[in-house]
């Protein structure tokens, strides 16, 4: 690019995405004077999901300016929480974060997942057509100009990216309605009902059950429940109480 020169800096949170050059305050960049703000932005390796407001000598303007000589460009990072207008928060996860949309599941958030990978173009289809916000690690997956919305998942650790979707997003929380499976609603059910489903030892064992209203998969206080309380209880305790 040989056209007007810029002077760009990133806000704190967004530097991970740029150049090492970049890291450190405003440096300056050369347009080729036809290019928005948003693809100038991209280009520079920040998916739009993760800039904020985008600030041209003080001033908020939209993806779609064109730079001019000598301006001075801020990029800011979303707003937390992040509110996601015209429809239901939903999500929709990439084969990558399986452990996380069982944990949102858990809470019960809506949160759709595929075990296959379905392939970055479908994936964006689906965030569009069910408008769901997709959630990724993969930045080229973000920069797709299909997606409805999209989030970058920071962590790699499911603790970290957990408390990072709770922390933008701000969902209603609603533990224990939703399947961890399939991601299906849970309904309270008796044991004469689902007692073909359970193993002896169970059947003895246990008294209050829960099964999917869509694959029908039942659930009950087993072993393992302590630890998926102890999730449970820490989102709570950070994030907020639970839905009526």
């Amino acid at each position: 690019m040989n056209g007007p020169e810029i002077h760009i800096s990133f806000a704190p949170e967004l530097r991970l995405f740029v150049a090492a050059e970049r890291r450190d305050g405003r440096t300056t960049l050369a347009t080729d004077g036809s290019s928005t703000l948003g693809h100038v932005v991209e280009s520079l390796g920040v998916p739009l999901t993760e800039a904020g407001r985008l600030l041209v000598d003080g001033a908020q303007v939209q993806v779609s300016h064109i730079p001019a000589t000598g301006e001075r460009v801020e990029v800011l990072g979303v707003e937390r929480p992040q509110r996601v207008p015209g429809a239901p928060l939903r999500f929709l996860l990439d084969v990558h974060l399986g452990t996380l949309a069982r944990r949102l599941r858990l809470l019960g958030v809506d949160a759709a997942y595929e075990s296959e990978d379905l392939g970055d173009p479908a994936l964006a289809a689906l965030s569009a057509r069910e408008q769901r916000v997709l959630l990724s690690r993969d930045r080229g997956l973000l920069r797709r100009r299909e997606l409805w919305a999209g989030a970058y998942v920071y962590s790699d650790r499911p603790d970290d990216q957990l408390r990072d979707v709770l922390q933008r997003f701000a969902p209603a929380l609603a533990p224990w309605t939703r399947c961890t499976a399939c991601n299906g609603e849970l309904a309270d059910t008796d044991k004469e009902t689902v007692e073909h489903q359970l193993e002896q030892g169970t059947q003895r064992s246990y008294d209050v059950f829960a099964q999917c209203r869509t694959c029908e998969r039942v659930y009950w206080r087993g072993a393992h429940h302590s630890r998926l309380e102890a999730i449970v209880e820490s989102a709570l305790r950070e994030f907020g109480d639970p839905v009526a």
